[in-house]
């Protein structure tokens, strides 16, 4: 298991999970990763044994695992070669959408006035609003009432107002289904059209994705690292990999996939059941009469 985050303690991290598992009474407690649970589900259609590369994009975190697939008496044995993981996946890219179309006509790189001096707009206001999980807490934080009084200061109040206005609204998630239709559009087209509009808030542009792709380059950068790390593990070339195996909502792309096309043939990677596979293949473990094979023991 890879853990993410600025300061990842995994030690704690299975020490709360525990904890809280136990509080509700359960006695033994094991582990099924997501990756492992995705590649049961891809596994079940194998027709032969195979090495497996498993990609999960999930909203965090971006998550590779290396299996070796063999069947024996009609069971499937699994054998974990290697793995990998990095903090940037789906959410880092809504990120990039709202910083580059939506945080500049609500304020990012504009000024106020402060005794008698011109200064910019905090930048730390945007990196918290442009984030899934500190965005709802914006409406109680001490940068909302800096946030309140900066609009009688800004040089384009207009701006401000319009950022105090999503945040006291909670239009939050008429902002997210907005990033999330341009996502889905630009995974099959050249352009699309992003539209947010929301009580006095229209902001709609034509996106290119290959602007989009050069917002999101930072991330694809770790994310290509993350999969040659998990060769690494593995001690395999991308050569000995049979079958590559992608999943998650952000597997769909372009410029994710392109990662592996880069490194493997076409006819060996595939998808589906992207936003399913996970759930599906983790619950289908709970079925097997030997647990072990899938899944790790609490300590």
């Amino acid at each position: 298991m890879v853990f993410a985050g600025a300061s990842p303690n995994p030690a704690l991290a299975l020490r709360r999970y525990e904890t809280a598992f136990r509080r509700l009474g359960f006695e033994e407690i094991r582990y099924a990763y997501e990756p492992v649970g995705a590649a049961f589900f891809f596994a079940r259609a194998l027709k032969s044994d195979a090495t497996v590369l498993v990609g999960d994009f999930g909203g965090g975190t971006s998550d590779f695992s290396i299996i070796r697939f063999e069947r024996e008496a009609g069971q499937i044995r699994a054998q974990p070669l290697g793995r990998s993981g990095v903090g940037v996946a789906g959410d880092a890219f809504d990120y990039r959408i709202i910083d580059n179309l939506v945080s500049p006509p609500l304020g990012k790189g504009s000024s106020y006035t402060s005794f008698g001096k011109v200064l910019p707009v905090p930048n730390r206001y945007y990196a918290a609003f442009a984030r899934w999980d500190q965005l709802a807490l914006m409406r109680a934080s001490r940068d909302m009432r800096e946030i309140r009084a900066l609009e009688r200061d800004a040089v384009e109040p207009d701006k401000i107002g319009r950022l105090v206005e999503v945040l006291d609204e909670n239009l939050g998630y008429q902002l997210y289904r907005a990033v999330s239709n341009l996502k889905e559009a630009l995974s099959s087209a050249q352009e699309a059209a992003f539209r947010f509009e929301a009580g006095s808030i229209s902001i709609v542009r034509t996106v290119a994705r290959a602007d989009f792709e050069a917002w999101i380059a930072p991330e694809l950068g770790q994310i290509s690292q993350a999969v040659d790390a998990a060769l690494v593990d593995a001690g395999l070339a991308a050569e000995a990999i049979d079958r590559v195996f992608l999943t998650g909502g952000s597997s769909l792309v372009p410029a994710v996939r392109a990662i592996f096309h880069q490194r493997f043939p076409a006819e060996r990677i595939e998808t589906g059941a992207e936003l399913e596979s996970i759930a599906s293949g983790l619950a289908l473990i709970g079925r097997e009469p030997n647990l072990e094979r899938w899944t790790e023991a609490a300590r």
